[in-house]
């Protein structure tokens, strides 16, 4: 996408990602913590101490209790209700595994849904429950803490934050701004400058809000930044919404003159992130995306994924072709809010953002195929999580693989690889 992208949504290109596209799949190696992982881990860590990584931030939201799929929007629109998928061969089998009520995927215990809190209560319920599917969990980012800062005279501070998991465009667009005052506290607390270094990584719908937030960092007196940010703060001060409102004035000046991060560049990796919002390069550093992916096509266009139906329905319950929340979560497709005044203000903020609407602007964008972004280095893996199994407990429809213990080292080493590594 273009320097001051402006929240162009991504062009959907299906051509080749060429040098930016790298593939490699997830191997036995060393066990989580023995020896020789503790010891790569600490390696790992002394290489992304000297450059000038200061602060890692693990961003991430919950696949229970969310409509992770985005099927509500669909069927708000229409869907089967209107004919749309009439002559589709398939479409009303893959909604119908799709919608949360036959994904296989549990609520959370207690009734709890989004906005989930950043709490400790809250993400204890989540590792309760989920454990470390798509869940960066306590354990997880405590014992990355641990091992990255083996031989570190100057620790890198580990932080974890549970998004609102509000799947659609005011909630990720409330969170962009959530995000960019918790990244302030990072640098305030961390005594972060020019020379120093904050790696985020988010995964799935996380790595939207990123994008969002790429966006609000341009450098650039951009049009879109305070029109955003101006709809966020009318409808939170309308709204109850205190904190929301007193966020956004506290960001809105920093990202006006450029200052929010101190001079430290912020570096991103996405995992499992749908293709959706442009991102804006100008106003931070490196950019990764992993996908969980298996190759299907006979075409030679690996870097794409599958869409093909009605077959891509039988493929999902095995995770065959690797992660399909990716694949699907397209635009078009959301969960929507919950009131009227947040509903609105959605619409508002998605006509901003996203130009594609509509069950069949959905089945078009879906059937793209596209596994990345115009911008930033894409890394293709296949984790080894399609087993046969129909048990969506073990890999949630491709989208799990990311955060478990057993690609902690893994993924580590690649992005050292692909980011720090001269």
């Amino acid at each position: 996408m273009p320097i001051e992208n402006n929240f162009q949504h991504d062009e959907l290109s299906r051509k080749s990602p060429g040098e930016r596209l790298a593939t490699t799949e997830l191997t036995g190696g060393a066990q989580p913590e023995s020896p020789a992982w503790l010891d790569a881990m600490a390696q790992c860590g002394t290489t992304l101490s000297h450059a000038g990584v200061r602060a890692i931030v693990f961003l991430h939201g919950s696949i229970h209790g969310t409509d992770v799929f985005g099927v509500q929007r669909l069927d708000e629109v229409g869907g089967l209700k209107r004919g749309y998928s009439r002559g589709v061969s398939g479409v009303d089998a893959l909604l119908a595994a799709m919608r949360e009520e036959g994904n296989g995927i549990p609520a959370l215990s207690g009734g709890l849904t989004p906005p989930l809190s950043n709490d400790d209560a809250t993400k204890k319920i989540v590792d309760d429950q989920v454990g470390e599917a798509g869940n960066f969990t306590n354990a997880y980012v405590s014992l990355f803490h641990k091992t990255i800062n083996k031989n570190l005279s100057q620790p890198i501070a580990c932080r974890r934050i549970l998004w609102t998991s509000e799947h659609h465009h005011l909630g990720r667009a409330s969170a962009a701004v959530r995000l960019l005052h918790e990244l302030r506290t990072v640098c305030e607390t961390q005594k972060l400058g020019k020379e120093d270094g904050i790696l985020v990584q988010a995964h799935g719908q996380a790595g939207l809000v990123l994008a969002l937030a790429s966006n609000l960092l341009c450098p650039s007196p951009i049009t879109g930044r305070p029109k955003l940010l101006g709809m966020l703060a009318s409808y939170a001060e309308q709204n109850g919404q205190a904190d929301l409102a007193a966020t956004v004035r506290h960001v809105e000046p920093l990202l006006a003159d450029h200052s929010l991060l101190n001079g430290a560049t912020l570096d991103v990796v996405t995992m499992g992130t749908p293709v959706r919002y442009g991102w804006d390069l100008a106003g931070m550093g490196k950019l990764l995306h992993v996908v969980n992916h298996r190759n299907l096509r006979t075409d030679g266009k690996t870097w794409l994924s599958k869409m093909e139906l009605p077959q891509v329905t039988m493929e999902m319950p095995i995770a065959w072709g690797g992660d399909y929340v990716q694949q699907l979560a397209v635009a078009g497709s959301d969960a929507m809010p919950t009131t009227e005044a947040a509903k609105a203000a959605n619409k508002a903020v998605w006509e901003m953002v996203e130009p594609y609407d509509g069950f069949e602007r959905w089945l078009e964008c879906a059937r793209r195929a596209i596994r990345f972004p115009g911008d930033g280095r894409c890394l293709l893996v296949d984790y080894k999580d399609c087993t046969n199994s129909t048990n969506i407990r073990e890999h949630y429809y491709g989208h799990a693989a990311y955060t478990r213990l057993n690609a902690m080292l893994f993924n580590t080493t690649e992005i050292v690889r692909t980011f720090y590594q001269q």
